[in-house]
């Protein structure tokens, strides 16, 4: 039977691997710069954490795990018939993670005596969704978060900020947009238009502004059950344009009459103001009073990254949550904010405007090729030398053609290649060839190393 792959999941070769790695580096390194600590949940976890926390839709695009053994044989016949549905806690306990977020409240309420307040965690893990298919969308993905539990602090938020800038930066990619949102504002909004409760719905018809224009989001406004005069007050918010600060100038003299959104304007300026005392050189933000995502869970701040010049979606989001733990029942408020890179994505974006980095993908660097036994034994010394000074090498396992062993080093793309016949043995000086450039010439063993460092 011809071996095939699940839809939605993929095989990643040592090339796509190594340019991973780099993303997966690059970002671990800024998380542990910032403080934050690793940590890893399991794959699975039982439904009942699961099940509930993301809606009726998440729910059926969770991926169950079927019970060991006969997992339907202690079902009657009017339970088969009651559908499936009924039928799941009987057959299924257990299913694959959908986040990072709800196993990470689990292990919170869990592990809550033993953690010090507040806590700073990464976690860098793939997640699985029952989803169809399609273009930038997977079954399987990795996801990227960093969160701090425990403080309401706005400093956090100023940090976040801060650390989508430098992971940004340190891929390589310098044409973004950081847009930032405040649940409170949008809150505001609806009251103010005489809308209370509503900014679930505002914000999924003005999620579609960019795609489908003002009329007709106004259009689905009013099939929403939006009054008239409700749409009326609404309309200054489309014209919202200007820097950062004149967006938030305008917010106010709008919205003057909400509590609500004063508090969301008031906490952006003083996270702004903490962004500038650290200094961030050419920040890439912009208030988009349109942002609204994640409502059914934050209740603060929201970010949402996206690369500009390609035509891929956001890459990164995250947002501000007070009630991370109540869902496990626990009586404690435990307030958090968090940010989540998406790797598949930025991989995306990395490749089609070519920003990783020449060695990115780079393997062994050094091949060793001995033409016969007794090259062996200077290679194999050699080997440990050139390994020892943190260079990648390999020696090629046969005694074999030397242009069958340079077509191998052709193929990995291996930059150098050190070959050693009988005269180099004798002599001492080794033959290392520039398989980019096609030059030759010889060294001693010692200063191999040295050389290929060079460059």
């Amino acid at each position: 039977m011809k071996p095939t792959l699940v839809k939605g999941t993929r095989d990643f070769g040592p090339e796509q691997m190594s340019k991973r790695l780099f993303i997966f580096d690059t970002i671990r390194a800024t998380f542990k710069r910032f403080g934050f600590l690793p940590l890893e949940t399991p794959s699975m976890e039982n439904l009942s954490t699961l099940m509930g926390k993301y809606g009726d839709e998440g729910d059926q695009l969770l991926f169950k795990i079927l019970n060991s053994g006969d997992f339907a044989g202690s079902l009657a016949p009017e339970q088969l018939a009651a559908g499936s549905k009924a039928m799941l806690p009987k057959i299924a306990e257990k299913g694959l993670r959908y986040d990072l977020t709800v196993p990470f409240a689990r292990y919170v309420v869990m592990s809550r005596h033993a953690l010090t307040l507040p806590f700073k965690r990464y976690q860098m893990q793939p997640v699985w969704r029952a989803d169809r298919p399609q273009k930038g969308r997977y079954r399987e993905f990795y996801q990227c978060d960093a969160d701090v539990v425990g403080t309401d602090s706005l400093l956090c938020e100023a940090e976040i900020v801060l650390m989508v800038h430098e992971v940004m930066r340190n891929l390589g990619i310098e044409n973004f947009a950081l847009k930032v949102n405040n649940r409170k504002i949008l809150t505001g909004i609806a009251e103010f238009i005489d809308a209370p409760g509503m900014e679930g719905a505002l914000a999924v018809a003005i999620d579609k502004l960019d795609k489908i224009g003002q009329d007709k989001v106004l259009d689905e406004l009013r099939e929403r059950g939006f009054s008239d005069s409700s749409i009326t007050a609404l309309l200054p918010m489309f014209t919202m344009q200007g820097s950062t600060n004149e967006v938030l100038e305008k917010l106010k003299n709008w919205l003057t009459t909400s509590e609500t959104a004063q508090r969301g304007i008031a906490e952006i300026e003083e996270m702004l103001a903490l962004v500038g005392q650290y200094g961030l050189e050419n920040p890439k933000l912009e208030l988009d009073v349109t942002l609204a995502r994640g409502l059914s869970y934050y209740t603060g701040a929201i970010f949402e990254v996206k690369a500009l010049g390609v035509s891929i979606g956001s890459i990164s989001g995250g947002g501000r949550y007070d009630n991370l733990t109540s869902a496990f029942g626990t009586s404690e408020r435990l307030s958090g904010v968090g940010i989540s890179f998406g790797v598949d994505r930025i991989y995306d974006v990395m490749e089609e405007l070519n920003l990783f980095p020449e060695g990115a993908g780079q393997g062994t660097q050094v091949l060793v090729v001995p033409f016969e036994e007794s090259g062996r034994h200077v290679g194999l010394p050699l080997l440990a030398s050139l390994r020892g000074a943190g260079i990648a090498a390999e020696l090629y396992p046969d005694l074999s053609k030397v242009k069958k062993m340079l077509d191998y080093a052709n193929a990995k793309r291996i930059p150098f290649v050190v070959l050693i016949g009988s005269e180099e043995v004798q002599t001492g000086q080794l033959a290392v060839k520039n398989m980019v450039t096609g030059e030759q010439q010889k060294m001693s063993a010692d200063a191999i190393a040295a050389f290929v460092q060079a460059g």
